[in-house]
């Protein structure tokens, strides 16, 4: 099969790899969309303990199942339309039992310490499967992964209709991000980004773009706000934008640290203290965000309609370079496998 592999920083090659088997509770997927995610870009830089080469990126997928291992659960069959939830959990231990899977201690990642679905082909667990519903397209499908992101970031922040919210960063993340505040009755919802087409992209969903500075934003901030916004996202995952987010929330607000692209960042404290903000730690998604992700692009209440690229898996160097460059790119969805009479 064709794979796309990782086997330097800045460094991604298309190889003929072995078409892989399902072990026993596996099925294999003949990939038709993987998407490029914000945290395989820092990967790509060589800057995400995750991922070292050679590895196989990817873990936003939909696809057709192809063969079934032993031990799968007679619910599918081969041709069925899927997508997967990357997460591969223990199923046994706290978190897990209590429906924290993302917090599993023995959490595996395709694409990261498992083989991801850059690649025609990928193994998947089936308990890690969802049907993809009648009529829905498999490119929406493949963006289920970051809409349930963004899905259990704001159940976290518990905000509540008529709030005010800032997203920092807008990427797919937080454009969905957006989506589901709106969703959720949030009422003002402004947004940043240093790339005039995001911006546009996020008011068209129904955000308020705040621009210039940290100085200028800010200003624009209390103009809309008062004392700030209740909650901020930040979906970037700099020591940059960490800072505004604390900066712009309102005294007793929260702050959702959502992106990871960087490790280390400092933060003033007294600040926090004094104002009482909540910094909380936002990661993945647990199974019923996933689900709820999924249903809601199913029909329609989330989705992103422009900005979305579609590449073959042989261009995926040069997009994983535009990327990291700047592209404004909503979400690239990397196209693995030759589509098929009646792929949708």
């Amino acid at each position: 099969m064709r794979a796309l592999v990782y086997e330097a920083p800045r460094t991604m090659n298309m190889r003929e790899e072995q078409r892989p088997a399902p072990g026993r509770g596996d099925v294999l997927i003949r990939v038709l969309y993987s998407g490029i995610c914000g945290s395989e870009l820092s990967g790509f830089l060589g800057q995400n303990s995750l991922r070292t080469p050679p590895q196989v990126f990817g873990h936003e997928l939909s696809g057709y199942i192809e063969e079934i291992g032993a031990d799968v659960p007679e619910q599918w069959a081969v041709g069925a339309r899927v997508t997967a939830n990357p997460l591969v959990s223990c199923g046994q231990c706290a978190y897990c039992v209590s429906a924290r899977h993302q917090l599993c201690q023995r959490r595996l990642l395709l694409g990261a310490s498992l083989p991801g679905s850059n690649a025609e082909y990928v193994v998947v667990p089936a308990a890690a499967l969802e049907a993809v519903p009648d009529g829905m397209d498999l490119r929406d499908a493949s963006m289920a992964e970051p809409a349930a992101c963004a899905v259990h970031a704001v159940s976290l922040a518990e905000i509540g209709p008529a709030s005010s919210a800032l997203v920092v960063g807008a990427g797919p993340i937080g454009l969905f991000i957006i989506q589901v505040l709106r969703a959720h009755g949030v009422t003002r919802v402004l947004v940043t980004d240093r790339n005039d087409e995001r911006r546009r992209m996020a008011a068209a969903l129904g955000a308020i773009p705040v621009l210039g500075g940290e100085e200028q934003l800010l200003a624009e901030v209390h103009a809309h706000t008062g004392a700030g916004v209740q909650v901020a996202f930040d979906a970037a995952g700099t020591q940059d934008t960490r800072r505004i987010c604390v900066a712009a929330t309102a005294p007793g607000g929260k702050v959702m640290l959502v992106g990871l692209h960087t490790d280390e960042t400092s933060l003033p404290v007294n600040t926090v203290i004094r104002n009482e903000i909540a910094l909380c730690g936002v990661f993945a998604y647990t199974p019923s965000a996933f689900r709820t992700a999924l249903s809601w692009l199913a029909d329609g209440r989330l989705g992103l309609r422009t900005g979305v690229v579609e590449a073959d898996l042989a261009d995926g160097p040069d997009w994983y370079q535009r990327l990291v460059a700047g592209d404004p790119a909503a979400k690239v969805l990397l196209r693995p496998a030759p589509a098929a009479e009646g792929d949708a």
